[in-house]
């Protein structure tokens, strides 16, 4: 392959992976075309992409973009997957479809530019999604001014409530 070819193909990777800083390694030669169709056709629907690449391209172009990746992660046949709503999104979607189809295999990732590998990968699909985090960050945030807002409360109707059975009292004796 001529270098002005490898610079349009390494060119290419890099306009398709874009500002991409998370990715995931599998391979997936073993798949046979039915299946393989069929995965990508469901993972596009997500908005998940699969890359099938050659492995030295691969080095070139994420070099280029500044991204680091595992030693071993691009041995063998590679697809790259990117998209999804974020990392975790992507790994667990990956890991799910490893379990269901025994010849997928995860071989690592990139998460946030930095290389991690396959049980990397596998760890990062077991913790909370970005929006999961976010709802927790606003709960711990919400939590003391809920705790205030009951204990400046909790008060004011102790004795709204006692002023309410002296009135009601009051009003039971004058009719008798």
């Amino acid at each position: 392959m001529s270098k002005v070819v490898k610079e349009m193909l390494i060119g290419e990777i890099r306009g398709r992976l874009g500002n991409r800083k998370d990715l995931v390694v599998l391979d997936t030669s073993k798949l046979d075309p039915v299946t393989d169709n069929r995965m990508r056709a469901e993972l596009r629907a997500k908005g998940i992409c699969l890359l099938g690449i050659k492995n030295s391209l691969a080095r070139l172009a994420l070099k280029q973009a500044g991204l680091s990746y595992d030693e071993g992660t691009f041995e063998g046949p590679s697809t790259l997957c990117f998209g999804g709503e974020d990392i975790v999104a992507l790994s667990r979607e990956m890991s799910d479809w490893a379990k269901k189809i025994d010849k997928i295999q995860i071989k690592g990732g990139i998460v946030d530019g930095q290389g991690v590998n396959a049980q990397g990968v596998d760890d990062i699909s077991k913790g909370p999604s970005r929006l999961e985090l976010i709802g927790q960050i606003a709960g711990l945030i919400l939590s003391p001014g809920a705790r205030l807002a009951g204990a400046l409360l909790g008060p004011g109707g102790t004795i709204s409530g006692q002023l309410k059975a002296l009135a009601d009292k009051e009003e039971g004796g004058d009719a008798a």
